[in-house]
């Protein structure tokens, strides 16, 4: 196609929720070390941070298969141990206010919206939108898209290519953004402009076009610039 026969805007923003929005990453680790001290292994915070962007099917088989146990279960009673952390997992989101937000994420929301971005969800989390209920910011998501009706989960892109599609936008007029690796592939492979909040060296080297150290470093003004130079680049 060529370059003048599709001009690229910036029409929508795609975000991650846990470590982009806000930090539910320590209550995941309290639910799951709860669960794990129960079937007798042990985790570290350091084993958390694998299991961040991936579902809650994968980062059980992770947990089992690091205390080599994965083979005693049925798929039955995997589910059921699943179920069991999600149950923890809720109890612990009682806590969570619009308190719990990032820095700028809010501001940054309102801007979108004032200038007629569409905002869309893609998380691996099948409580966000409970999540973003507890936070009092569910009004600017016109689309959460739904983890459990993707083909697959991150690093493939099926979720943020099933936000974009209910969102009716092309994938290339969209940014994703994200702070996992396994998260900017998915954004990548979708064909999106990604922005990865975190280390710089970390983010760069798993493919981010932009990269910021914190969320309140997010407006519409850098967002423009950055994807307007990333479009003339096509």
């Amino acid at each position: 196609m060529d370059k003048g026969e599709q001009k690229l805007n910036l029409k929508a923003v795609i975000f991650d929720l846990d470590g982009v929005i806000t930090d539910t990453a320590e209550w995941h680790f309290l639910a799951w070390s709860e669960l794990a001290k129960s079937i007798g292994i042990h985790i570290n915070k350091e084993f958390n941070e694998e299991l961040k962007g991936i579902s809650r099917m994968e980062s059980l088989e992770r947990i089992l298969d690091m205390g080599g146990i994965a083979h005693t279960f049925t798929e039955k009673e995997k589910v059921e141990l699943a179920q069991r952390k999600n149950k923890y997992y809720v109890q612990l989101l009682t806590q969570m206010t619009p308190e719990n937000i990032f820095p700028g994420i809010r501001k940054f929301l309102e801007e979108l919206k004032k200038n007629h971005i569409k905002i869309g969800l893609a998380s691996a989390s099948k409580n966000a939108p409970s999540i973003l209920d507890a936070l009092q910011i569910t009004e600017f998501f016109q689309v959460v898209a739904d983890p459990e009706k993707v083909a697959k989960g991150k690093p493939a892109p099926d979720i943020f290519l099933s936000a974009a599609e209910k969102l009716s936008v092309n994938p290339r007029n969209c940014v994703g953004i994200e702070d996992s690796i396994a998260g900017l592939q998915s954004i990548r492979d979708a064909g999106m402009f990604s922005i990865g909040v975190g280390t710089l060296d970390i983010m760069k080297e798993a493919g981010a076009n932009l990269v910021l150290e914190s969320t309140a470093e997010l407006t519409l003004e850098r967002l423009n610039g950055m994807f307007n130079i990333h479009a003339r680049d096509y």
